[in-house]
């Protein structure tokens, strides 16, 4: 007798949502599964990492589309776009939606994502987040980019060329300030530390970045502890960002304030549910609630621990925050729920190698793995295997690379102004391999006599977000993909950060000038 269709729920349909759709089509097209999209935003599906390009004027909102909803429709999924969940039923097996419609389910899926964190300033208003995790307005001239409406305030801002601040020197702040500075507006980053980019970057990358920065026309203020922000009102008389205060009485004015401050898993539907949740719902090696096996949670929402910590108060770990990571996520949790129809045992989700960092700026070439604050000259405690550090530094060039190893292998790296360097640096990373015992050969890829394609071979991954390889992307060219929007249409591959579209244009020019 054939099983009957598996009802699965997918709240939210971001970019992890919308992939876990997308692997789920033929199931659903063979009634095998009946799915139930629920998104709280009207538009199209959207990749949101494209925000700040969107916002910059470098992408129109149409290039950000992900997904053609009715092609899910045409297959038999039920896609309900501009509603919200309220509550998930768990005793009655049902999820209720704002309306106080109830949809009946055998497997709820949370792609709920993240919100950005609002700090605290005396001046700034904010309601934070409603019962579902929306974020709510803030002061006007004051955003989060995490919409397709915050990106519009900032294209207006941008248009007239005036200046936006920046509070957060994370990697979507310093992507977001280039981005402006190369537009035409005038940005400002604020940052409390002494440094920018301090989760992923030792000193002495820092200090070159921060000089990058300045020379690409991006006012950089470090040491500044935002207090609060002076707002008057405007011609409709209502309050308008004016300047954001720091604790020493510094006063950085502009027109626009853009808050970076990172971002927190949207919980609160789990919690609400009372599902187990610590820096995102928890879930095991197979993307299950700890607290209830029928309901899963990927991308950004997903904290996967093992559950031997299920005693302890702060499970180790968290969600990425990297857009790869929660499309494989996706992939394996469709692929699981397949097949567990058909009646097999799925395989655990193995966790990746921590993700590479690459800052998407034309004026500035930096990509960070690992952990790279190992100090070469620290002193090696007795019985303990030292790091390996190797490091090249030329600051009034602006070029940087730092190779942290152990037993040789290359566990954590740094590489600024370096794109060769830093590419090849990034293969050795992905697949846990051993640098050479010469670590000068790796600069010398960035040498000026040396400026053909980047030396990665066939087996190399380019884009890492989708996993796609060089020889999948010269595959495509070679079946007549003459364009980057082609490649990704034909291997997905840059529909992710778009951080590896420079490297695919690379490769379609160098495979189309062979060919010539």
């Amino acid at each position: 007798m054939t099983a009957p269709a598996l009802r699965v729920v997918l709240i939210g349909f971001g970019p992890v949502g919308v992939r876990f759709a997308e692997e789920l089509l033929p199931d659903i097209a063979s009634g095998r599964v009946h799915l139930t999209v629920v998104g709280a935003e009207r538009v199209e599906p959207y990749n949101r990492v494209l925000l700040a390009e969107y916002a910059s004027g470098e992408l129109e909102m149409s290039d950000l589309v992900i997904a053609d909803t009715g092609e899910l429709r045409a297959a038999g999924a039920e896609v309900l776009a501009g509603v919200r969940v309220s509550a998930i039923d768990r005793a009655a097996r049902e999820v209720v939606l704002t309306d106080d419609t109830r949809v009946a389910y055998d497997r709820v899926v949370l792609a709920t994502g993240a919100r950005a964190v609002v700090p605290r300033l005396d001046g700034l208003e904010h309601l934070g987040a409603d019962a579902t995790g929306l974020d709510t307005d803030l002061t006007r001239g004051v955003v989060v980019l995490r919409s397709p409406e915050d990106a519009e305030r900032v294209r207006r801002v941008v248009a007239t060329g005036g200046r936006v601040v920046i509070l957060g020197a994370g990697v979507l702040g310093i992507e977001l300030a280039l981005l402006l500075a190369r537009a035409g507006a005038m940005p400002h980053v604020a940052h409390f530390g002494p440094m920018p980019m301090p989760r992923h970057l030792d000193r002495g990358s820092a200090s070159v970045l921060a000089a990058a920065l300045e020379t690409a026309g991006v006012r950089v203020w470090p040491h500044t502890r935002a207090e609060a922000i002076i707002a008057r009102p405007d011609a409709d008389g209502v309050r308008r960002f004016q300047a954001l205060v720091s604790s020493d009485g510094k006063r950085i004015e502009g027109d626009l304030l853009v808050l970076s401050c990172g971002v927190r898993a949207r919980t609160e539907l789990a919690e609400a549910a009372g599902l187990r949740t610590g820096r995102g719902v928890l879930v095991d090696d197979r993307l299950r609630s700890w607290t209830d096996p029928d309901i899963a949670a990927i991308g950004d929402c997903a904290h996967i621990a093992d559950t031997v910590h299920t005693h302890s108060h702060d499970v180790p770990g968290g969600p990425s925050g990297l857009i790869g990571p929660g499309w494989r996520q996706a992939e394996f949790l469709a692929r699981s729920l397949r097949e567990e129809w058909e009646g097999a045992i799925s395989t655990s989700f193995s966790e990746e190698v921590p993700g590479v960092v690459a800052l998407k700026a034309e004026q500035v070439d930096l990509i960070s793995a690992g952990d790279v604050s190992a100090d070469p000259f620290a002193p090696v405690v007795a019985g303990e295997t030292p790091l390996g550090v190797s490091m090249w530094a030329d600051p009034e060039h602006g070029t940087y690379v730092k190779m942290v190893s152990r037993d040789g292998a290359l566990t954590g790296f740094v590489s600024v102004g370096m794109p060769r360097t830093g590419a090849e640096l990034s293969v050795l990373y992905g697949r846990r391999g051993e640098l050479p015992a010469d670590r000068s050969l790796l600069l010398r890829l960035d040498a000026e006599e040396d400026q053909g394609p980047r030396p990665t071979g066939r087996e190399a991954t380019i884009c890492v977000c989708n996993a796609v390889t060089a020889g999948a992307i010269e595959d495509a060219v070679a079946e007549g993909c003459d364009t980057v929007a082609e490649v990704g249409r034909c291997t997905r591959a840059g529909t992710g950060c778009g951080g590896c579209r420079s490297r695919i244009a690379e490769l379609i020019d160098a495979r189309l000038g062979a060919t010539a």
